[in-house]
């Protein structure tokens, strides 16, 4: 099955709408367990891109030859997102040392009851890089199965998760400081936060940024121009996203938000609202999604390596697994600042 199956390919073949797939795909808004399993499924024997989701009804042989890595992540991955592209390079860079790789989803209802995924062996599996699983609870209970982990972003770091494995991070702060510093000094005074900073540890490295670079800078911190809402679906709503601006007293100079998809939703609610950008406010992102450079006007964003951040992983997870007693290692990839339409900068 070629590799260009989209969402709309899974949703007629389910009889199902193209916005439930979506939804299912990113563990976001209601679908039930059982709808998601369909979905799945489905996207698995078609060959969805990113998701060769590992079938345990599928007999499968195993020599003493066989060696495997896992991937556990908790909503799938679609060309636009980070992940895609680390997934890709990660892959074949374990290829190249002998391993494949079999993908599983975790439920929500396996974090909660702290179980692996359905249809998981530990007997083939040599070790298990976990893609932006962000409980504490759950990444815990994963480290105390003694197999060699590597994390690809986590939960919250307040400078004491020390979990037993190693992680790796995109690095968050200084291309954040970058960003905002040159709106700062091309004259912008007031700028506004959107997202939930507690979503994960790279959107927290970019909110703590944020307010360094004001108090580094003297500007206040006003609340009130910012979106910080508890991790929602809502995000990616630019209806609701515009009813919030519109309930702003004052619309700040500027958004930053904490990666590019809420970025675009706002840029859309703005337009929306009756604001252009960037001529009544500027829209700045993180990621450096294949949208930043499609959306009008171009989104100002920080590009992550993301290929060779998947080269990265694969080689410290393969060094894990070879060798178990070197120390857990914590590894920041470089990002860069990509200046676009969107702040007037292009």
């Amino acid at each position: 099955m070629s590799n260009k199956v989209t969402l709309q390919d899974i949703a007629e073949a389910l009889g199902v709408s193209r916005n439930t797939v979506s939804k299912a795909m990113n563990n976001t808004g209601s679908v039930s367990d059982a709808t998601k399993n369909r979905i799945f499924q489905k996207a698995a024997e078609m060959g969805y891109k990113q998701f060769g989701l590992n079938n345990p009804k599928q007999d499968t042989v195993e020599t003493s030859e066989s060696k495997q890595i896992a991937l556990f992540a908790n909503s799938l991955m679609n060309t636009s997102h980070f992940g895609s592209k680390v997934i890709d390079a990660f892959q074949e860079r374990i290829s190249s040392a002998g391993y494949t790789l079999s993908i599983f989803l975790i439920r929500d209802s396996e974090i909660s009851n702290l179980v692996l995924p359905a249809g998981f062996d530990r007997t083939p599996i040599d070790g298990i890089i976990c893609l932006e699983l962000f409980s504490e609870t759950y990444s815990r209970f994963l480290c105390s199965k003694q197999i060699p982990l590597l994390f690809v972003d986590t939960v919250v770091n307040r400078h004491d998760l020390d979990l037993p494995s190693d992680l790796i991070y995109m690095e968050n702060k200084v291309s954040t400081y970058n960003m905002l510093k040159s709106l700062i000094t091309g004259g912008v005074s007031k700028i506004g936060f959107v997202g939930d900073f507690n979503h994960c540890n790279s959107f927290f490295e970019r909110w703590e940024s944020f307010l360094t670079v004001l108090k580094d800078f003297n500007l206040a911190f006003e609340k009130d121009s910012c979106i910080l809402d508890t991790d929602s679906p809502l995000y990616g709503n630019s209806e609701w996203l515009c009813q919030k601006v519109k309930e702003m007293k004052e619309i700040p100079q500027a958004f930053f938000c904490a990666n590019d998809f809420i970025a675009i939703n706002l840029m859309r609610a703005l337009k929306q609202a009756g604001y252009s950008v960037p001529e009544d406010v500027k829209v700045c992102g993180f990621d450096n999604s294949p949208e930043s450079t499609r959306v009008e006007p171009s989104l100002t964003t920080v590009n992550i390596p993301s290929l060779d951040m998947g080269c990265i992983a694969a080689d410290i997870l393969v060094s894990r697994i070879r060798n178990p007693s070197l120390p857990f290692r914590t590894t920041y990839v470089k990002t860069e600042v990509i200046e676009r339409n969107s702040t007037g900068s292009r």
